[in-house]
């Protein structure tokens, strides 16, 4: 009865230090199921992020480095990670205790990962930074969305992991040791010698060599390839507004990445008829927070008013405009309609304590004459012409607006035609 109590607890004590192998798979977000490579691939993005030269003076940020850089040390190897796995953090210190082997320099890790060359190094410096252009519709500037956009990046070899080597072998350059540089010296004239610094041709200023090259990268450490990034519109923000992805520009072993800039620009309409933008046959047009529409009338609708529109919004809500009876619209009249131009954007967005305010919308009116009238019709539009001047007295030849007598041209010497 002892003795079954006894390996009950034992069961127990090995049960309890195998949930703790959890923790390093949560540190690197995978599963206990996880590949060779899902763990490098995710220790790759969680060294970038928390390495303390991207956060500098961020002491969370570098104890992360540090966890990241022990999980990946105690899964990345196969006869660690089975110790891992059985008996948790207790069996890895024993391991280490019993001469298996213990946990190396973070950063040595880190150089040694990104391909020998000292990857995100202190004091490496830093790439420059991209921008590009992404085209929204107004509609999506108006509504917000959430979309995706794909660019051509630089991204580091994940075949070599950066290191150009097929085989992981990187040496040290003979000619250089390892600088990158070359000291020359030139004689300029009998006992006056010069030094000068260049680059090392054998190695190409990396201070290191690869005998057999990446068939993916050719030994480039880098490919080139195309890359899907998340893209959130909030609602109303500003025409050729700037989102910042911080260390999302172009990547490489030699710096730290610069970061990606993407200026949402308004999208050039597009006439087709399936483009949802193009509603009730034109298009909305923004300034700021206001937007602008222009609406077409006939010269019976102009004239005698007695007409409705109902406008379709970017969102579905239709606006309604219109004129009773008797109402007159003159071209190119203006309507302000209050409230229903672009949301106005605020960084807080949509709260409880902060909902969207609204621009203004301008409408402008166009009145289309007919080309020609039939004759009965114009005699009938002369008549009703003829009783109105005849009520008010207007003088249908004075009415272009000509004067009476041509203006004769000015005499005065030595003033020249200001045309």
């Amino acid at each position: 009865m002892l003795f079954h109590g006894a390996v009950f607890l034992l069961l127990c004590v090995f049960a309890q230090l195998a949930l703790c192998a959890e923790d390093f798979y949560k540190i690197l977000g995978i599963d206990r199921q996880a590949s060779d490579k899902q763990i490098k691939s995710a220790y790759r993005q969680l060294s970038k992020k928390f390495h303390p030269d991207k956060n500098p003076g961020d002491s969370t940020a570098q104890e992360k480095f540090v966890e990241v850089s022990e999980a990946y040390e105690a899964l990345i190897d196969s006869e660690s990670r089975k110790i891992y796995d059985q008996y948790g953090h207790e069996g890895l210190k024993q391991r280490q205790q019993g001469g298996g082997g213990g946990h190396h320099d973070p950063f040595d890790l880190f150089s040694r990962f990104f391909g020998g060359g000292g990857h995100y190094q202190r004091g490496q410096p830093r790439g420059h930074n991209i921008e590009i252009k992404v085209g929204i519709a107004l509609r999506d500037f108006y509504n917000g969305r959430e979309t995706e956009f794909q660019w051509d990046k630089q991204q580091i070899c994940e075949e070599c992991e950066g290191s150009g080597s097929a085989d992981g072998v990187v040496d040290t350059c003979q000619h250089c040791g390892g600088h990158g540089v070359r000291i020359v010296k030139h004689q300029l004239a009998p006992g006056m010698f010069q030094q000068v610094q260049t680059q090392c041709n054998a190695c190409g200023g990396r201070g290191k060599t690869i005998k057999h090259k990446c068939p993916v990268c050719n030994g480039d450490r880098v490919i080139r390839k195309s890359t899907t990034v998340s893209l959130k519109i909030d609602r109303g923000v500003a025409r050729d507004a700037k989102l910042v992805y911080e260390n999302e520009a172009d990547a490489s072993p030699d710096y730290i990445a610069g970061d990606l800039v993407v200026t949402l620009a308004e999208k050039e309409p597009d006439m087709e008829s399936e483009n949802p933008d193009h509603v009730d046959g034109t298009f909305f047009r923004r300034r700021d927070n206001d937007l602008f529409w222009r609406e077409v009338l006939s010269l019976r609708e102009a004239w005698m008013g007695d007409w409705t529109r109902n406008l379709t919004h970017l969102d579905g809500h239709v606006v309604r405009l219109g004129r009773e009876r008797g109402h007159i619209v003159q071209p190119g009249h203006v309507d302000t309609v209050e409230g229903e131009g672009m949301p106005i954007w605020n960084e807080e967005g949509d709260s409880v304590y902060h909902q969207h305010q609204f621009g203004k919308l301008y409408v402008e009116y166009v009145v289309v004459l007919p080309d020609q009238m039939e004759s009965g019709m114009e005699k009938e539009f002369w008549a009703v012409w003829q009783k109105w001047r005849g009520k008010i007295g207007v003088d249908l030849h004075k009415d272009s607006g000509r004067p009476d007598v041509p203006i004769a041209a000015s005499s005065g010497e030595g003033k020249k035609d200001e045309l």
